[in-house]
């Protein structure tokens, strides 16, 4: 018996409970951190979104809050399982380590995937929808949308400012404008009438390229915080197993 204790107190065990402890302080601070990117994702420029065909973008947001919400508890299961020296709880813990490594996994790989495919799906998409539905009836969100991203991101059009000739807005809704007042340099009421570069944004590429721009650089964050905290969880997962092995058999 006084063996078992021994083996069951030894300076390894003592050094991986502490190791294990300091590890989930940290895990808590990088689950803050991945909620932080996810909501940060999908809040600014949230608009934007309603302008994607694809709902790849915000799924892969929506998966980093769910895991980083995961990391609070699983921290909290990870301190007390080290405190009690459970096996029991070192199980449990292992098993949510391992299914928030898989969700970062799979947010980064749609991230990467996504970021592969945004160029075609912009040049494919965007035009139809900004100049199509464009105070349309029922389109108030890409209307909205469509007018922050011109203001936000200082371009007119999709590609040009010459897209708004060929959309149903200008036969519509334009009462002689050439362009939407959001494409104005200092937007006033009607200010649209002039589509010269001194009263509008002329950007080569269009809202196409500063869209894509912005959404690259989200979708890099994104990939890289779901990865990078994904390859941390691995450390973690050995830890454990470690502290595991090294644990006396709990008494029932």
């Amino acid at each position: 018996m006084a063996d078992v204790e021994e083996k069951t107190n030894n300076c390894g065990t003592i050094c991986l409970k502490y190791l294990l402890f300091v590890f989930n302080l940290l895990f808590w601070l990088a689950g803050g951190a991945v909620m932080a990117v996810g909501v940060w994702t999908l809040v600014d420029k949230s608009d934007y979104i309603s302008l994607l065909s694809s709902s790849i973008y915000a799924f892969a947001a929506y998966i980093l809050i769910g895991a980083g919400a995961i990391v609070v508890i699983t921290g909290i299961l990870g301190c007390c399982a080290t405190i009690r020296e459970q096996r029991s709880l070192l199980i449990v813990y292992f098993v949510l380590l391992l299914f928030i490594f898989l969700l970062e996994i799979t947010a980064g790989i749609l991230a990467y995937v996504y970021y592969q495919e945004l160029n075609a799906e912009l040049r494919a998409d965007l035009k139809e929808r900004m100049v199509q539905n464009y105070q349309q009836p029922g389109q108030e969100e890409i209307t909205r949308a469509v007018d922050r991203l011109q203001q936000d991101l200082k371009c007119c059009g999709s590609n040009s400012s010459a897209d708004w000739r060929e959309g149903a807005w200008i036969q519509t809704f334009a009462d002689r404008r050439l362009v939407p007042d959001s494409c104005c340099k200092t937007p006033s009421e009607r200010c649209g009438v002039r589509d010269h570069p001194s009263n509008i944004y002329r950007v080569e590429g269009g809202c196409i390229s500063k869209l894509e721009e912005f959404l690259l650089q989200h979708l890099l964050i994104l990939g890289s915080v779901g990865l990078g905290i994904a390859f941390l969880q691995i450390v973690g997962m050995i830890i454990t197993c470690c502290l595991y092995r090294s644990l006396k058999e709990d008494i029932y």
